[in-house]
């Protein structure tokens, strides 16, 4: 097992030279942007005095390489900055906001991966079938509508006229499970059909490939019926590119909500990165950024650890 140890560290290290490339690339992007911040966030109004003030405040005047390392010395101190906007502190507002991103994320999840697993093992043991085709045009269908596209068609067929949910998932205080679950359906709905079509296909494309192996030949030939073929001996044998497809998606459901919380009014970390984009927040969509790279990095190498251990020509070298 020393060997895994071994492919964990290198992952991880490899996961901290690609959060250090994107963190240059984040700030790299922020400072591209067009126009003054500090003319931004004192309005066209302000004075030039006020305006220079602001810059030498916020360290505008320094050479940008000076400001990313100590942006970067920051960050790595656990400090992400104070908002340009209201002055708190952008670990405060992401916290506040990171629970309700991860929850919706879990939610889609706890959906979207039972169903796409059994979708996927169906199609595969009714390959051709109607069942089959319904179900690849299905998703190629899902696959080929954009995030805002499903939401809105969602929320004219089950929010508008009457519809049983809200077309807003915008809550306030501390909801109840209940309706929480509610309130969040047809977002965490929107994120399922979207990941669903991907991890269905997957599942059933490495069923198949693993259908005509000899020892599936074997089982077949000792009269086991189809489904226990596939449960017990091609799912545990198909698990290594199912679970890298799974992790990738989850990534995207906890990276890739920002059209969908802002098209439901959520407030999440997708909510929040607009809101300071549109006020030029720049910290808050730095910090953002960062921590929306973080998941996916850790989510990947996850995913390539969990790998690994499905796979015991892997974990039992000679």
């Amino acid at each position: 097992m020393s060997h895994i140890w071994m492919m964990i560290a290198q992952r991880l290290a490899l996961g901290l030279v690609t959060l250090l490339v994107v963190s240059l690339i984040i700030f790299l992007g922020t400072e591209l942007l067009p126009g003054d911040f500090a003319q931004e966030i004192l309005g066209q109004a302000a004075t030039p005095e006020t305006v220079a003030a602001l810059r030498e405040q916020l360290g505008l005047n320094d050479p940008m390489h000076i400001r990313y390392v100590g942006w970067l010395t920051d960050v790595l101190r656990g400090d992400l900055g104070e908002s340009l906007a209201n002055g708190q502190s952008v670990a405060d507002l992401i916290g506040r906001r990171l629970g309700n991103t991860l929850s919706l994320a879990l939610y889609a999840a706890a959906i979207a991966v039972p169903l796409s697993l059994s979708l996927g093992i169906l199609a595969a043991l009714f390959r051709n079938s109607f069942f089959d085709r319904v179900a690849n045009a299905s998703a190629l269908t899902s696959i080929s509508f954009p995030e805002f596209f499903v939401a809105y068609i969602l929320i004219f067929w089950l929010a508008g006229a009457g519809g049983p949910f809200p077309s807003m998932a915008n809550f306030r205080g501390d909801p109840s499970l209940g309706d929480f679950l509610y309130r969040t359906f047809l977002p965490a709905l929107t994120l399922t059909l979207v990941v669903t079509a991907h991890m269905m296909r997957m599942t059933r494309a490495a069923i198949i490939n693993l259908l005509a192996s000899p020892y599936i030949e074997m089982a077949r030939l000792k009269g086991m019926k189809p489904m226990r073929v596939i449960i017990r001996h091609a799912l545990p044998n198909a698990l290594a590119p199912i679970i890298n497809v799974v992790a990738l998606n989850l990534a995207y459901l906890i990276t890739g909500v920002v059209v969908v919380e802002v098209v439901f009014v959520y407030p999440g970390l997708g909510q929040l990165m607009v809101d300071s984009v549109s006020a030029r927040d720049m910290p808050v969509v730095q910090g953002i950024s960062l921590v929306f790279a973080a998941a996916f990095v850790l989510l990947n190498l996850t995913a390539d650890v969990l790998a690994t251990l499905s796979n015991p020509r892997l974990i039992h070298r000679r």
